[in-house]
């Protein structure tokens, strides 16, 4: 149980290796069997206790060689340089899904499903979001590259839009669908190189005890 009052809002990108319209999302098996990816998330207002999280980037690098209910993952945070003691401790802490209640937030859900929690990186994090637009870019150096885009069908016309609402998700209750792209760096712990899979661009608000619906 959450001991710590702590809250996360900000503007989340997600990149795995399914399909578009992942199959977690629907409660199904990942369509390659495994799953990867990749989240960046900037904290537009957030706290943990008294220290302010607010303006911080931080990501999370995740993989699992099935579905990530049956375990056996990795996980691998990475945090804004530029955050003090303090506020990399409150960010590992969140992140790692402690001072979190069973099974509120997909944080808790990855760690918890995952053997292995790699250490923690401390690195600069470029990071640019457009929702409507369905664009992102994520630039962490020696780590990842990651960019998002709106799907364009194999047909042509032009772009694709979907939107995924999950009233009862521990993640995000509405996101858009996108395609995405990333490449994992010499720093990285967890093997990435995804091209025009899942892409996820979402508000994302989270307490320890799950999300905070809008």
């Amino acid at each position: 149980m959450s001991v710590v009052h702590w809250y996360v809002e900000g503007v989340e990108y997600s990149n795995c290796n399914c399909g578009f319209g992942c199959p977690c999302q629907f409660e199904a098996l990942p369509t390659y069997g495994d799953c990867r990816g990749v989240e960046v998330l900037r904290i537009d207002k957030g706290h943990f206790g008294d220290v302010d999280l607010t303006g911080l980037n931080v990501a999370m690098l995740y993989a699992w060689p099935g579905a990530i209910f049956e375990g056996k993952g990795e996980v691998q945070v990475v945090i804004e340089e530029r955050a003090d003691e303090k506020q990399r401790q409150a960010l590992e802490t969140v992140m790692h899904g402690k001072e979190t209640e069973e099974a509120a937030t997909h944080w808790w859900v990855y760690c918890t499903m995952s053997d292995t929690i790699h250490d923690t990186l401390y690195k600069p994090i470029e990071y640019t979001v457009d929702i409507a637009a369905r664009t992102a870019r994520a630039v962490i150096p020696e780590v990842l590259e990651s960019t998002g885009s709106p799907i364009r069908p194999p047909h042509g016309g032009g772009e694709h839009r979907a939107r995924i609402d999950i009233p009862n998700g521990i993640e995000f209750e509405f996101a858009e669908m996108g395609s995405a792209c990333t490449k994992t760096g010499s720093d990285s712990s967890i093997l990435l190189d995804l091209k025009d899979s899942y892409g996820q661009f979402n508000i994302l608000r989270h307490s320890g005890t799950g999300i905070v619906r809008a």
